[in-house]
């Protein structure tokens, strides 16, 4: 049994599926860029708007060039580095020892109250 319904999918008020008539869209042009695995990508851009010069391409996700024979080169992905590599680059042995026997002794010092 329906749920009587009739109009199923539109509300009161609501505005037609095609755009109206009396209605233009914007200006726009249409920017191809190319990325060094060869694929060429066309990008719409409003028309007053300036086009980047690199644009990451949506098919490998490298950098794309405007000038089809020279395009960028891939970009380096850095490798991952987790927290402690990232302190370990900020902070000398002898800094982390000396920060491991503070907290320590910080530890030591609760303990002994409890």
């Amino acid at each position: 049994m329906s749920s009587g319904s009739a109009i199923r999918g539109s509300r009161v008020g609501s505005s037609p599926m095609r755009p109206d008539e009396r209605t233009e869209p914007a200006p726009r042009r249409q920017v191809s860029y190319f990325c060094a695995a060869g694929h060429n990508s066309r990008i719409w851009f409003a028309a007053e708007a300036p086009a980047p010069e690199t644009w990451d391409c949506p098919r490998c996700g490298q950098p794309a060039g405007l000038d089809q024979e020279q395009p960028p080169g891939r970009s380096r992905t850095e490798p991952f580095k987790s927290h402690l590599a990232y302190v370990k680059e900020r902070r000398s042995d002898e800094d982390a020892a000396a920060i491991l026997a503070e907290a320590l002794a910080k530890v030591r010092q609760r303990r002994g109250r409890e």
